[in-house]
């Protein structure tokens, strides 16, 4: 018998959650699997926690304070599971993601070409259908898949399948990071730690992506969005990021034009050209 455990974390995304979980309900599985929902509400106030219990009284739902966001949210799951038994595997589920009903056959079969020693990553497309949105990743590119497997170097963490042998040699996110880069900083340091990431063959589920936000006109309102929790470039977690994986140099690069972006956002062109981003938008990047 094979057990997963599925993570996720959840906040006021009450109607999201519950598709997501019907979604991961519907799908098929091989005859020798169970799956064990871990969930931690982080501090909902839309009864999210309450209506995933009416509807789905065999998830285990767990409770954070809401200042827990996604990264140490994640955590918290997986440390309530991870110490409910030695599971096979642990699937990273965001809430706002709808598996396809063969994807837990996919992936599981995946990793089985793998020997259950390699991270499996699933992509997903924009509910249009139109896009691929989020998954592994190589060069600063989105992999599409091409019903192979294809190694990736990172990955976001909307559908992630992390065999328990990965688990005892990587183990888990780190909780330094709150929101952001912890499911990316989680493929590098498996990388360095010899544990490859595959993309899965096929598409794995739809979700769209956030939309980006302007910057905003005064420069205390743009600094407060710099350094929120839900920032998606945080200096402190970048400057982390960057100096384990790249090194001092780069990571104090980041953190000025991180804040030269903030102080002075008419130059985003020259900063996005000292980073050495393409301005051509239809690519993708982390």
């Amino acid at each position: 018998m094979k057990y997963v455990a599925v993570l996720m974390t959840v906040h006021n995304r009450r109607e999201k959650t519950l598709c997501s979980l019907r979604a991961l309900y519907g799908c098929a599985l091989p005859d020798n699997c169970v799956v064990n929902v871990y969930l931690t509400d982080d501090g909902s106030t839309d009864g999210t926690a309450e209506a995933v219990a009416k509807a789905f009284p065999m998830v285990r739902i767990l409770h954070g304070d809401g200042n827990l966001y996604w990264n140490r949210g994640m955590i918290n799951s997986w440390r309530e599971a991870s110490s409910a038994r030695d599971y096979d595997f642990y699937l990273w589920l965001n809430d706002d993601t709808y598996l396809r009903s063969t994807s837990l056959e996919v992936m599981l079969g995946a990793s089985a070409l793998l020997d259950d020693r390699a991270i499996v990553v699933g992509t997903t497309l924009s509910s249009d259908r139109h896009r691929v949105t989020y998954g592994g990743w190589v060069d600063r590119k989105l992999i599409v898949p091409d019903g192979t497997l294809q190694r990736c170097t990172s990955f976001n963490g909307n559908i992630v399948l992390v065999p328990g042998a990965v688990f005892d040699v990587v183990g888990m996110l780190d909780g330094r990071f709150h929101h952001n880069l912890g499911d990316i900083d989680y493929g590098l340091r498996a990388g360095d730690r010899g544990i490859a990431s595959y993309v899965a063959p096929v598409i794995c589920g739809y979700c769209d992506r956030g939309p980006q936000r302007p910057p905003r006109k005064t420069l205390r309102a743009r600094l407060a969005d710099l350094y929120s929790p839900l920032a998606s470039a945080h200096p402190r977690h970048f400057f982390l990021f960057e100096l384990r994986h790249h090194g001092l140099l780069p990571a104090l690069a980041h953190w000025i034009k991180l804040h030269l972006r903030a102080l002075m956002p008419h130059l985003e062109g020259t900063i996005r050209r000292m980073a050495g981003k393409p301005r051509d938008k239809k690519t993708q990047h982390i």
